[in-house]
């Protein structure tokens, strides 16, 4: 059965290049994003390891942790680590798991034969706190990925699952937020008592309510 948005993420047990992980305990209270590469010592792969090393620090903020996965060994990783390293003037921060067996990659459905059937695609999950899939993205092999979108998707994410809100179309932090159709408009006042506006019965904004309680991002 194909792996779904708020199923519970597959519980795992892997080596990686800061040694064996449980990953619902990896996960811990917090949130996290699994992410799969292709194959070691490849361009694409380079440049995004690369660049979710330097985010980090982003990622922590919003109480994410990230890890990375690609069918290669430990040796592997490790050597090639070294290479993004001094092409990408950054230091791997994150562990990287050695799924040599594709025991993870079978899980977690990272193989598509049409494809390859060799190695795993982009694929990218975030998993919240109480261990489920809250969003799953997958890019082609030839296409490197979009971490200030992944990070725009968590603060999203983050919002809806406290707030009864969603966000519209291209929003960042800070924009307003759409009040999501089950909340009536009296309690949208009890909730929102700064105000809201409402464009259609079904299509009200508010403030960001983030901008009035301190949240992660």
């Amino acid at each position: 059965m194909s792996i779904r948005i708020g199923d519970t993420a597959p519980d795992f047990k892997a080596e990686t290049t800061e040694g064996p992980i449980s990953f619902h305990d990896f996960i811990g209270d917090g949130w996290a994003v699994l992410f799969s590469h292709p194959k070691d010592f490849t361009p694409v792969c380079t440049t995004e390891l690369g660049q979710a090393a330097k985010l980090k620090p982003d990622f922590e903020k919003r109480g994410v942790k990230i890890i990375g996965l690609s069918i290669d060994s430990l040796e592997d990783h490790k050597g090639w680590s070294s290479d993004i390293e001094s092409t990408q003037s950054c230091t791997m921060n994150f562990p990287m798991i050695a799924d040599t067996d594709k025991k993870v990659a079978g899980l977690y459905e990272m193989i598509h034969p049409e494809e390859n059937d060799s190695f795993t695609v982009r694929t990218v999950f975030v998993v919240g706190p109480d261990k489920k899939i809250k969003l799953m993205l997958t890019y082609p092999m030839a296409t490197g990925r979009n971490f200030d979108e992944i990070l725009r998707c968590i603060d999203s994410l983050q919002r809806t699952s406290e707030f009864k809100v969603a966000t519209p179309a291209n929003w960042k932090p800070g924009e307003e937020v759409i009040i999501v159709p089950a909340v009536s408009d009296d309690e949208a006042k009890r909730l929102f008592p700064e105000g809201f506006r409402a464009e259609k019965p079904y299509l009200r904004f508010v403030q960001d309510p983030c901008e009035k309680k301190a949240c992660a991002a």
